[in-house]
């Protein structure tokens, strides 16, 4: 038969080692409340986790630990209802450190019965702050693997299309310059000058979508970025209307890079041309190049590398946060009908994606309007 002391002392033997075991928990703050929501027990992660000690914490409402619109919302007392009336209370939600920081938590509450009397509850807070991160970079490069695939996919298609059309103008040119050759009247090459406008107006823009499809060559050279905007300031300048005014500013000591300076200019009056018409009641626009480590946006798992990027932003309306996804498509435009080809971004986009970076675009609503053509720094030029 069991000595009687020894009987007695098992519970108290058993609650020590319940308390040594939360106690060393450190991954979840463990503690307990009374029915009124104030703090009788305090273990070592809710210390690492929320930065409070023992002493700091217990006889104080666990109130504290929430965010002040949680509090004024009346989160607490809920959580303790909802806990109280179905068994258990779980959620996700932010809450706030000793030192004011905030962390995203996984919070459960548990009520906690004596002889069906409630004397408190147990609540388990975990800091899951890392995991929220987490999934936002794969939501993020899930978005951006998405719009890099459909770009290709449109691509291809405009590539197929502005060859076939490029084809049938050089047709139309070439018939049109054997006609004015042989025509002497006036008022036939009158007309005959203007349909060979039109056609070379059709060219352009058959030269910007093979642009956009990668599907034209380009002659890239080295060439230093600061000298390459410096020379066409007087083109930009002479693009933006009375009321917007334009400068540039970069490094004197940006490396050169490998790139296709006829496509360069265009793509630099594109931008300026668009950030022009965002502004009809006059603004400014400012050019600026710098030196930028990171990896591609489309192929995110590619070690960094450096690119020299060159911003071109306005203080315009800004573009509305549902058309951003697809400025570089092209036709796509936010501009009135007959004000804009939609093929200005769509320029840009494959010229920095035949030329090895990338395009971005960062707007807001009335704070203007920022697209960034990135372009990689050969490793001989570092």
């Amino acid at each position: 038969m069991p000595d009687s002391g020894t009987a007695d002392q098992l519970p108290d033997i058993e609650e020590r080692q319940l308390k040594r075991l939360i106690d060393g928990v450190v991954d979840f703050a463990i503690y307990m409340l009374d029915t009124e929501g104030y703090v009788r027990s305090w273990n070592t992660g809710g210390e690492r986790i929320k930065g409070y000690t023992r002493d700091e914490v217990i006889g104080t409402h666990f109130s504290r630990f929430y965010t002040p619109d949680d509090i004024a919302s009346g989160a607490p007392a809920r959580g303790l209802r909802i806990a109280r009336a179905e068994g258990r209370f779980t959620a996700e939600g932010w809450r706030v450190r000793k030192d004011g920081s905030a962390f995203h938590a996984s919070v459960v509450i548990d009520p906690i019965w004596q002889d069906d009397v409630l004397v408190g509850y147990a609540k388990v807070t975990r800091d899951i702050t890392d995991r929220l991160e987490h999934q936002e970079r794969l939501e993020q490069s899930r978005d951006a693997l998405l719009q890099s695939h459909k770009l290709e996919a449109i691509g291809k298609l405009t590539l197929g299309l502005a060859h076939d059309f490029n084809n049938l103008l050089n047709i139309i040119i070439n018939s049109l310059e054997l006609v004015d050759h042989y025509t002497m009247q006036p008022k036939a090459k009158k007309h005959l000058q203007g349909a060979m406008r039109a056609a070379e107006r059709g060219a352009l823009l058959t030269r910007q979508l093979l642009t956009f499809g990668t599907g034209r060559v380009l002659v890239s050279e080295r060439h230093s970025v600061a000298t390459v905007i410096h020379d066409a300031m007087d083109t930009l300048r002479r693009a933006c209307h009375d009321g917007v005014t334009l400068h540039a500013r970069f490094d004197d000591d940006l490396p050169g890079i490998d790139v296709d300076r006829e496509q360069l200019e265009a793509a630099l009056l594109n931008l300026v041309s668009n950030s022009r018409d965002a502004m009809p009641a006059g603004g400014h626009i400012a050019i600026t190049a710098t030196l930028r480590d990171c990896a591609l946006p489309h192929a995110a798992d590619a070690p960094p590398s450096r690119f020299i990027c060159i911003q071109v932003s306005d203080d315009g309306e800004g573009i509305p946060v549902e058309d951003q996804a697809r400025v570089f498509e092209p036709f796509y435009t936010t501009k009135e009908v007959g004000k804009g080809s939609g093929l200005g971004l769509s320029q840009v986009f494959g010229f920095a994606r035949q030329s090895g970076g990338f395009a971005e675009l960062k707007s807001a609503s009335g704070e203007g309007t920022t697209v960034s053509l990135c372009l990689p720094v050969p490793r001989d030029s570092e």
